[in-house]
């Protein structure tokens, strides 16, 4: 055996050493401070006895938390997250009872919730001296790190000799935002990728990417995994045909969704070569998921569970323990932040749940799903899709510029580290590919700016009753939804079925900034001049509000046209949609792009009967969200639209110079090129389809997918 591997045997000997010694002491202050908690017997012992019973009681916690909790673990992976997290505390500290009944001296004892408290800060305690340890020994780190998937590796197939690939989504991270927290030198990891270090070039390139009208989640990441968002108008949509509100963030409206767009396509999605999709709202055809929505409304089975999501997470007890910690100071960095922001505005209500909603977005999932793609890489998965929700949750109640906002993003920038120092250990080589899938605008909500939402707007047009006091709208945040799923509970399904009778009011829904009006009891889409004949003030009312930019609707006049649609304004302004190029009118100060998003979202089959676009400030950007959030994004106007795309110089550009990324869409087809690039391969798609859009012709057999026989 040669001298390095003697020294690594004997470091490794010595940190164990040193965390046996200090979980004993750890145990001996524990037991001075508890009065519930003894390492000696009822007739005294002495001091030698009682250091003996925690060194014992030390080692034997240590060992079965070793070789038992994972094997526990294994056996609740059907238990929901947040349960499971809870349940960790509580079988830690059984571990602990059975670890003091074993010495063969009954010294120690403890009261059951006691041994909860111990066996946590023992664990905890265990846990940072061993990674203070460890900090400057990279063998300590890479075997640390291979355990996470040592068990999926053996059992798995052979590692593909070609890069990787691992696709990290930060949700809600603007463009603008992010080039800023990099000058502010908020990101420092992204700053060396994209500037370089130490004498070396940058390694990545930005680009800028411009969204669908619908800037959401739901629209552009459905778009970017399956390579489809025909037909999502917005967040929250009517369809009359089925009597049904579709929500993007709701289970069984994103497996119904996931399952449009595999059969529009033709094909199951981005991931569907040795895949893996975490904390998304869909699963791109990977073969593993954690923390996908879409198959959260699904019976739990061998294939649907989250193996290496909780499993190579949960199976480590100081990671439940770190985790808990983190959450508890977030709810309480929550309570301190909305305490202070109650001198400025604009603001929103932080109060009830959110302080716990907004804990699980930036902790919990946080530190599951990097937990999670780090498994992946050391397993040697060929393509990894994350998706990070704590920006957009933090913002949409903080704003997207504000400090809170700024303070997630420092710390999704080290956990961008994280994932990099891993890669150094994988398998095979990796390229880390980070981009957003849409930005966030400021502004106040359109209640508290006019004292009325837009569903009483609606309402006074259509001569209907107007409470006397505007009623709150549902905030369409992405992480609200995920908790509940996570703990197996039923998401907005009292607005799933709606059956309208004749005369039935108007439904009202709302996707940030961007407004959807639909008569329930006309089973088609209405028409301008039936809403006129109908409500002969609604349209009027609407267009001539200082609160709303623009409204779409369809027109009978111009049926015969290639466009049947009709931009209204303030002050009379009727634009058709077909001479949108040429006068643009109140579309102008949404900027390039906006015509053809409205003209792609009026060929929707589901878009409304009226769709409302708020006004947007020009000079800083800011828009009025229809919903409780003063940053928020789902239509046309300000950062919302611009996200961005930050690839390894290694790959080919997204695009050519001087050109633009428009939709999800095509970004799918900018990442699916990209997997062509590092694994070799590929075939067309099975059923080409030949369609035209916006009068440029294309093929989606154009589109390649991995060769899985290759």
């Amino acid at each position: 055996m040669d001298a390095g591997r003697w020294r690594r045997i004997a470091s490794q000997i010595g940190r164990s050493v040193a965390v046996w010694a200090v979980s004993t002491v750890t145990m001996l202050v524990l037991a001075g401070l508890l009065p519930d908690f003894q390492l000696q017997s009822t007739d005294g012992d002495s001091a030698t006895d009682i250091a003996a019973t925690a060194a014992f009681g030390a080692g034997v916690f240590g060992l079965l938390s070793a070789l038992v909790w994972p094997l526990l673990v294994r056996l609740l992976l059907l238990v929901p997250a947040l349960v499971l997290g809870l349940l960790v505390f509580f079988l830690n500290g059984g571990l602990l009872l059975v670890a003091l009944r074993l010495n063969p001296e009954p010294h120690g004892a403890a009261a059951p919730e006691t041994a909860v408290v111990v066996a946590a800060v023992m664990s905890a305690v265990a846990s940072a001296t061993g990674a203070a340890l460890a900090v400057r020994d990279d063998d300590a780190y890479r075997r640390r790190l291979y355990r996470l998937a040592d068990r999926r590796r053996r059992s798995g197939p052979a590692c593909p000799s070609g890069p990787g690939t691992v696709f990290l989504q930060l949700d809600g991270v603007g463009h603008d935002v992010l080039t800023a927290a990099v000058a502010q030198g908020l990101m420092p990891t992204v700053a060396r990728w994209l500037d370089g270090a130490a004498g070396r070039p940058g390694t990545h390139r930005l680009t800028p990417w411009r969204t669908d009208w619908s800037s959401q989640t739901g629209a552009s990441q459905l778009g970017i995994l399956h390579g489809s968002n025909y037909d999502i108008p917005a967040f929250r949509w009517y369809e009359k045909e089925r009597g049904e509100v579709m929500v993007c963030n709701r289970p069984t409206s994103a497996a119904e969704l996931e399952r449009r767009a595999v059969e529009y396509t033709g094909d199951g999605g981005l991931l569907t070569a040795d895949g893996a999709s975490r904390g998304n709202l869909f699963g791109g055809g990977a073969d593993e998921q954690a923390l996908v929505l879409s198959i959260a409304a699904r019976r739990r089975s061998r294939e649907t569970r989250s193996r290496s999501g909780y499993f190579a997470y949960f199976c480590d007890p100081a990671n439940a323990v770190r985790t808990a910690l983190s959450f508890v100071a977030e709810v309480g960095r929550e309570i301190g932040q909305s305490a202070r922001s109650r001198k400025h505005r604009p603001r929103v209500s932080r109060g009830g749940l959110y302080p716990l909603v907004r804990a699980f977005a930036t902790v919990v999932e946080r530190d599951v799903v990097v937990a999670a793609v780090v498994g992946d890489m050391l397993a040697g998965r060929t393509a990894v899709y994350a998706d990070l929700v704590a920006y957009d949750e933090v913002a949409h109640h903080s704003g997207p510029l504000g400090r809170d906002a700024g303070k997630v993003l420092q710390r999704l920038d080290r956990s961008l580290a994280l994932i990099e120092k891993a890669a150094e250990h994988a398998p095979r080589q990796y390229r880390i590919v980070v981009l957003s899938d849409h930005g966030q605008s400021p502004g106040e909500t359109f209640r508290a700016r006019y004292g009325l939402t837009l569903a009483d707007l609606v309402r006074a047009g259509c001569g209907l009753a107007v409470p006397r006091r505007a009623q709150r709208t549902h905030s369409g945040a992405e992480a609200r939804n995920t908790v509940r799923a996570a703990l197996r509970r039923p998401v907005e399904e009292s607005a799933g079925q709606y059956r309208p009778e004749p005369g039935a009011e108007p439904i009202v829904l709302a996707s940030g900034n961007l407004g959807l009006i639909s008569f329930p009891d006309v089973g088609h889409r209405m028409s301008r001049e039936e809403i006129d004949a109908r409500h002969p003030a609604l349209l009027t009312t609407l267009a001539n509000h200082p609160g709303v930019g623009f409204l779409l609707v369809r027109s009978e006049k111009h049926a015969d046209d290639e466009h049947d649609g009709l931009v209204l304004g303030a002050r009379g302004a009727e634009i058709p949609l077909d001479r949108l190029a040429e006068n643009p009118g109140p579309l102008a100060v949404f900027g390039p792009g906006a015509a053809d998003a409205v003209r792609r979202t009026h060929s929707f089959p589901h878009t409304a009967d009226i769709m409302v676009n708020s006004s947007l400030d020009p000079a800083d950007g800011e828009v009025l969200a229809f919903e409780e959030q003063i940053g928020s994004h789902g239509g046309l106007g300000g950062a919302q639209s611009k996200a961005f795309l930050l690839s390894p110089a290694a790959l080919s550009a997204p695009v050519a110079e001087g050109a633009e990324l428009v939709g999800a869409e095509q970004i799918h087809r900018v990442l699916r090129r990209w997997l062509q690039e590092s694994n070799g391969p590929q075939v067309p798609l099975e059923n080409p389809r030949h369609e035209v859009y916006e009068g440029v012709p294309f093929t989606v057999a154009d589109e390649v997918v991995p060769d899985k026989s290759a």
